[in-house]
C-alpha cells in the first residue's frame, strides 16, 4: 500500500475550502465569509487534541441565512472513544485528523440545506505500520421536494464516482441512506447523496483522487439548485415548516453524527464543531402534516431511500 502524503492532502483541503467559499459568496451576492483562525495549545491538566483550524462563516446573506466552511488539522496522543468503538485496533495510537466540513442553511425554505465533508485520518504507533483512511461525502436535506433537484444532485454524485468503478456510487449512496437516518424518528434526514469511510483499499493515490472527485463535485451538485430556487416566493407557513424540520438536523448531529461525537469526545473546539447548527429552529409537540399537503408529501415520497438517477 502506497505511503500517505499528508501535506498533499492538507494543501488540497485548504484549496477546496477557499474555492467553495468563493463560489458560495458569488451565488449569495451579498454577505461574505468571516474568517476565524484558531489554534489549540497543549494543556497538561486536560489532555486532548492539539493543532488548529480555519473556520469561515457567512451569516445573513441574501440567500444563505448561515453557512460555515471549516478546515481543521488536529493531533492527539490517543483516539477518542467514538473512533475506537468503530475501530478497536486503533486504541493506544496517536493520530492526526484533517478535513473540510460544511453546512449551508438557506433562508428560503424552497432551497434545501446541504452538508459536505471530506477528511483524512492517520493513526500511528511506534514499531507498527500507520493506519490511515479517507472518508466523507455529501447529502441534501430539502424542506419542499422537487424531483428534478433530487435527480440532478444524485446524477452529479454518480458522475463523481464513475471513474472509480460502476459499483462505487450505488454502494456509497446506500451507505449514505443508512448513515443519515434518525432511528428515534424512523425518518431519513434528507434525500441522501454519498457517504464513505475507512477508504484505503485502493492505495493512497487512488483513494486521494476519489476524495478530490467528491470534494470538487459538491458545488456542481448544489449551486445549480440554489440558483434555480433562490428567487421563488415562499409563504410564512413554508418558513415555519423549515424551522420545524431544522430540528431534525440538530437532533441528528447531536445524537448520531460521527464527526460531531469525535470532535466533542476528543476535546475539540466546540464553536467549530457546532457551526453546523442552524441559526433558528422550532420544535412542536407531536406535530403532524396535513394530509396530502406538500409537507406530507415530503415525508411520504422524498424522505424515502430511492434510486433517483433512474426515476
Amino acid at each position: 500500500m502506497s505511503n500517505p502524503d499528508t501535506q498533499a492532502v492538507k494543501n488540497y483541503l485548504l484549496a477546496l475550502q477557499d474555492s467553495i467559499c468563493k463560489k458560495l459568496e458569488a451565488e449569495d451576492g451579498g454577505a461574505v465569509f468571516v474568517d476565524d483562525i484558531w489554534e489549540r495549545e497543549i494543556n497538561p491538566d486536560k489532555p486532548g487534541m492539539t493543532g488548529g483550524g480555519y473556520t469561515r462563516l457567512l451569516v445573513n446573506g441574501n440567500v444563505i441565512e448561515q453557512g460555515g466552511v471549516n478546515f481543521s488539522h488536529v493531533f492527539g496522543e490517543k483516539m477518542p472513544a467514538s473512533a475506537t468503538a468503530h475501530r478497536p485496533e486503533l486504541a493506544g495510537r496517536s493520530f492526526q485528523a484533517m478535513g473540510v466540513s460544511l453546512v449551508i442553511h438557506p433562508k428560503n425554505p424552497l432551497i434545501p440545506t446541504s452538508h459536505a465533508n471530506v477528511r483524512f485520518f492517520i493513526a500511528e504507533k511506534e514499531g507498527e505500520e500507520p493506519v490511515w483512511w479517507f472518508g466523507g461525502g455529501y447529502d441534501l436535506t430539502p424542506y419542499y421536494g422537487y424531483e428534478e433537484d433530487c435527480i440532478a444532485w444524485h446524477k452529479t454524485a454518480q458522475d463523481a464516482c464513475q471513474p472509480f468503478g460502476k459499483d462505487v456510487y450505488p454502494r456509497f449512496k446506500s451507505w449514505c441512506d443508512e448513515y443519515f437516518y434518525l432511528k428515534h424518528r424512523d425518518e431519513q434526514r434528507g434525500i441522501g447523496g454519498l457517504f464513505f469511510d475507512d477508504l484505503n483499499k485502493w492505495g493512497f493515490e487512488k483513494s486521494f483522487k476519489f476524495l478530490q472527485s467528491v470534494g470538487d463535485s459538491y458545488c456542481d451538485a448544489y449551486l445549480p439548485i440554489v440558483a434555480k430556487r433562490k428567487k421563488l416566493v415562499y409563504t410564512e407557513i413554508q418558513r415555519e415548516f423549515q424551522l420545524y424540520r431544522r430540528g431534525r438536523y440538530v437532533e441528528y448531529n447531536l445524537v448520531y453524527d460521527r464527526g460531531t461525537l469525535f470532535g466533542l469526545q476528543s476535546g475539540g473546539r466546540t464553536e467549530s464543531i457546532l457551526m453546523s447548527m442552524p441559526p433558528l429552529v422550532k420544535w412542536k409537540y407531536n406535530w403532524k402534516p396535513e394530509a396530502n399537503s406538500e409537507e406530507d408529501r415530503l415525508y411520504k415520497y422524498f424522505l424515502k431511500p430511492r434510486d433517483w438517477v433512474t426515476i
